[in-house]
Protein backbone atom coordinates (compact mmCIF):
# COMPACT_ATOMS: atom_id res chain seq x y z
CA UNK A 1 0.00 0.00 0.00
CA UNK A 2 1.37 3.40 -0.97
CA UNK A 3 1.47 6.07 1.72
CA UNK A 4 1.04 9.00 -0.66
CA UNK A 5 2.22 11.86 1.53
CA UNK A 6 5.21 9.95 2.89
CA UNK A 7 6.27 8.86 -0.61
CA UNK A 8 5.69 12.38 -1.97
CA UNK A 9 8.46 13.72 0.28
CA UNK A 10 10.94 11.93 -1.98
CA UNK A 11 9.42 13.10 -5.28
CA UNK A 12 10.33 16.24 -7.20
CA UNK A 13 8.50 18.84 -9.24
CA UNK A 14 6.47 17.25 -12.07
CA UNK A 15 8.43 14.03 -11.68
CA UNK A 16 5.34 11.90 -12.41
CA UNK A 17 6.48 8.77 -10.57
CA UNK A 18 4.27 5.72 -11.30
CA UNK A 19 2.76 4.38 -8.08
CA UNK A 20 0.77 1.31 -9.18
CA UNK A 21 2.04 -2.04 -10.48
CA UNK A 22 3.27 -1.67 -14.07
CA UNK A 23 0.40 -3.66 -15.61
CA UNK A 24 -2.41 -1.51 -14.11
CA UNK A 25 -4.35 0.61 -16.61
CA UNK A 26 -4.87 3.47 -16.13
CA UNK A 27 -1.61 4.07 -14.33
CA UNK A 28 -1.40 6.57 -11.49
CA UNK A 29 1.51 9.03 -11.36
CA UNK A 30 2.53 11.19 -8.42
CA UNK A 31 4.43 14.46 -8.22
CA UNK A 32 5.05 17.10 -5.59
CA UNK A 33 4.95 20.53 -7.14
CA UNK A 34 6.19 23.78 -5.61
CA UNK A 35 6.86 25.81 -8.78
CA UNK A 36 5.00 26.49 -12.01
CA UNK A 37 5.25 23.79 -14.64
CA UNK A 38 7.73 25.23 -17.17
CA UNK A 39 5.64 24.24 -20.21
CA UNK A 40 2.18 23.15 -21.28
CA UNK A 41 1.89 19.35 -21.27
CA UNK A 42 -0.04 17.72 -24.12
CA UNK A 43 -1.23 14.14 -23.56
CA UNK A 44 -2.31 12.05 -26.53
CA UNK A 45 -5.01 10.42 -24.41
CA UNK A 46 -7.41 11.76 -21.79
CA UNK A 47 -5.95 12.33 -18.33
CA UNK A 48 -7.28 13.28 -14.89
CA UNK A 49 -5.32 15.32 -12.35
CA UNK A 50 -6.16 15.03 -8.63
CA UNK A 51 -5.07 17.68 -6.11
CA UNK A 52 -4.11 15.75 -2.95
CA UNK A 53 -2.64 18.67 -0.96
CA UNK A 54 -1.98 22.36 -1.51
CA UNK A 55 -3.65 24.49 -4.17
CA UNK A 56 -2.89 25.22 -7.81
CA UNK A 57 -4.35 26.64 -10.99
CA UNK A 58 -4.63 24.47 -14.07
CA UNK A 59 -4.22 26.62 -17.20
CA UNK A 60 -5.65 25.15 -20.40
CA UNK A 61 -5.26 26.06 -24.09
CA UNK A 62 -7.59 25.16 -26.96
CA UNK A 63 -10.41 24.55 -24.48
CA UNK A 64 -13.68 26.25 -23.51
CA UNK A 65 -12.31 26.28 -19.93
CA UNK A 66 -9.14 28.39 -19.73
CA UNK A 67 -8.34 28.02 -16.03
CA UNK A 68 -9.45 25.84 -13.16
CA UNK A 69 -8.51 26.52 -9.53
CA UNK A 70 -7.65 23.24 -7.77
CA UNK A 71 -8.01 22.72 -4.03
CA UNK A 72 -7.60 19.51 -2.04
CA UNK A 73 -9.83 16.78 -3.46
CA UNK A 74 -10.44 18.41 -6.83
CA UNK A 75 -10.26 16.28 -9.97
CA UNK A 76 -9.62 17.96 -13.33
CA UNK A 77 -10.42 16.05 -16.51
CA UNK A 78 -8.12 17.05 -19.39
CA UNK A 79 -9.26 15.83 -22.82
CA UNK A 80 -6.67 14.28 -25.14
CA UNK A 81 -4.62 16.86 -27.02
CA UNK A 82 -5.42 19.75 -24.66
CA UNK A 83 -2.30 21.72 -23.67
CA UNK A 84 -2.36 22.26 -19.90
CA UNK A 85 -0.04 23.68 -17.27
CA UNK A 86 -0.07 23.51 -13.48
CA UNK A 87 0.79 26.66 -11.53
CA UNK A 88 0.83 26.00 -7.75
CA UNK A 89 -0.32 28.67 -5.30
CA UNK A 90 1.37 26.61 -2.60
CA UNK A 91 3.34 23.37 -2.64
CA UNK A 92 1.10 20.39 -3.21
CA UNK A 93 0.92 16.74 -4.11
CA UNK A 94 -0.87 15.73 -7.28
CA UNK A 95 -1.85 12.43 -8.76
CA UNK A 96 -2.38 12.01 -12.49
CA UNK A 97 -4.32 9.18 -14.09
CA UNK A 98 -2.84 8.32 -17.50
CA UNK A 99 -3.32 5.42 -19.86
CA UNK A 100 -0.64 2.77 -19.30
CA UNK A 101 0.12 2.98 -23.03
CA UNK A 102 -0.09 6.76 -23.20
CA UNK A 103 0.97 7.05 -26.86
CA UNK A 104 2.10 10.44 -28.09
CA UNK A 105 2.82 13.23 -25.65
CA UNK A 106 4.34 16.63 -26.01
CA UNK A 107 5.25 19.93 -24.40
CA UNK A 108 4.65 23.42 -25.78
CA UNK A 109 5.50 27.02 -24.94
CA UNK A 110 3.39 30.06 -25.77
CA UNK A 111 4.27 33.71 -26.32
CA UNK A 112 3.91 35.82 -23.15
CA UNK A 113 2.74 38.72 -25.34
CA UNK A 114 0.20 37.37 -27.84
CA UNK A 115 -0.26 33.74 -26.71
CA UNK A 116 0.92 32.26 -30.05
CA UNK A 117 2.49 28.81 -29.81
CA UNK A 118 6.26 29.27 -30.00
CA UNK A 119 7.66 25.74 -29.83
CA UNK A 120 6.44 22.17 -29.41
CA UNK A 121 8.29 18.91 -28.82
CA UNK A 122 6.50 15.56 -29.17
CA UNK A 123 7.47 11.94 -28.51
CA UNK A 124 6.09 8.43 -28.27
CA UNK A 125 5.91 7.31 -24.63
CA UNK A 126 6.52 3.70 -25.70
CA UNK A 127 10.01 4.68 -26.85
CA UNK A 128 11.21 7.17 -24.25
CA UNK A 129 10.82 8.30 -20.63
CA UNK A 130 8.83 11.54 -20.41
CA UNK A 131 10.95 13.16 -17.70
CA UNK A 132 14.12 12.91 -19.80
CA UNK A 133 12.26 14.42 -22.76
CA UNK A 134 10.92 17.18 -20.50
CA UNK A 135 14.49 18.07 -19.59
CA UNK A 136 15.79 17.79 -23.17
CA UNK A 137 12.94 19.93 -24.54
CA UNK A 138 13.56 22.62 -21.90
CA UNK A 139 17.28 22.67 -22.70
CA UNK A 140 16.53 22.96 -26.44
CA UNK A 141 14.09 25.81 -25.74
CA UNK A 142 16.63 27.60 -23.55
CA UNK A 143 19.55 27.11 -25.94
CA UNK A 144 17.87 28.44 -29.09
CA UNK A 145 16.83 32.06 -28.70
CA UNK A 146 14.83 31.89 -31.94
CA UNK A 147 12.47 29.34 -30.33
CA UNK A 148 11.72 31.82 -27.55
CA UNK A 149 11.21 34.80 -29.89
CA UNK A 150 7.67 35.44 -31.16
CA UNK A 151 7.58 36.23 -34.89
CA UNK A 152 4.15 37.86 -34.52
CA UNK A 153 4.55 40.38 -31.70
CA UNK A 154 8.32 40.27 -31.06
CA UNK A 155 8.03 39.27 -27.40
CA UNK A 156 10.74 37.08 -25.93
CA UNK A 157 9.85 34.12 -23.70
CA UNK A 158 12.21 34.00 -20.70
CA UNK A 159 14.70 31.18 -20.27
CA UNK A 160 13.56 28.33 -18.03
CA UNK A 161 15.28 27.92 -14.68
CA UNK A 162 15.98 24.17 -14.66
CA UNK A 163 17.20 24.03 -11.05
CA UNK A 164 13.76 23.01 -9.64
CA UNK A 165 13.56 20.15 -12.17
CA UNK A 166 16.81 18.29 -11.46
CA UNK A 167 14.63 15.25 -10.64
CA UNK A 168 14.17 14.81 -14.42
CA UNK A 169 17.78 13.73 -14.86
CA UNK A 170 18.22 9.94 -15.23
CA UNK A 171 20.42 9.46 -12.13
CA UNK A 172 17.94 11.36 -9.96
CA UNK A 173 15.10 9.19 -11.31
CA UNK A 174 16.98 5.99 -10.49
CA UNK A 175 17.67 7.15 -6.92
CA UNK A 176 14.02 8.12 -6.38
CA UNK A 177 12.82 4.76 -7.70
CA UNK A 178 14.99 3.09 -5.06
CA UNK A 179 13.61 5.35 -2.31
CA UNK A 180 10.00 4.64 -3.26
CA UNK A 181 10.47 0.87 -3.31
CA UNK A 182 12.39 0.63 -0.03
Amino acid sequence: MLHTFKAAQEVGNYEDVPVLPADVDPQLYMSRNAVAQPFYLICGKDTVVVQMSGTADMHLKESSVRRFHMAVGDHVYVPAGTPHRVVPSEEGVQLRYRARSAGLEGVAWYCPGCDRELYRSEWDTAETVSQQVYFDACVAFNDDESLRHCPDCGAQHPRIDLEPFSCWLPLAQHLRDELLTS
